[in-house]
């Protein structure tokens, strides 16, 4: 399994979640990339990684459908911890 190279970013708070929950179900990064994108979500290996690696906000669409792809609530996405209210 690849270690990421560079920090976390801060353009969204769901990434790092997404990621342990995928490589948690055994899932490779580019399949679930294709399961997305027969979901009919827009999106690229390239960007997927930035999502995952928080380099990129996430939208609205990508949060529903992740979170239905892996079969969680879109709450276990987030980590409240990441909000400051």
């Amino acid at each position: 399994m690849k270690q990421r190279r560079k920090p976390l970013g801060k353009k969204n708070v769901i990434g790092a979640n997404v990621e342990r929950l995928r490589r948690s179900k055994g899932i490779k990064q580019k399949d679930f990339v294709a399961q997305m994108q027969a979901a009919g979500v827009d999106i690229n290996p390239n960007s997927y990684s930035k999502l995952e690696g928080q380099v990129r906000s996430a939208t609205d669409r990508e949060v529903y459908i992740i979170a239905k792809l892996l079969g969680v609530p879109m709450e276990n996405l987030y980590d409240p911890t990441d909000f400051w209210f």
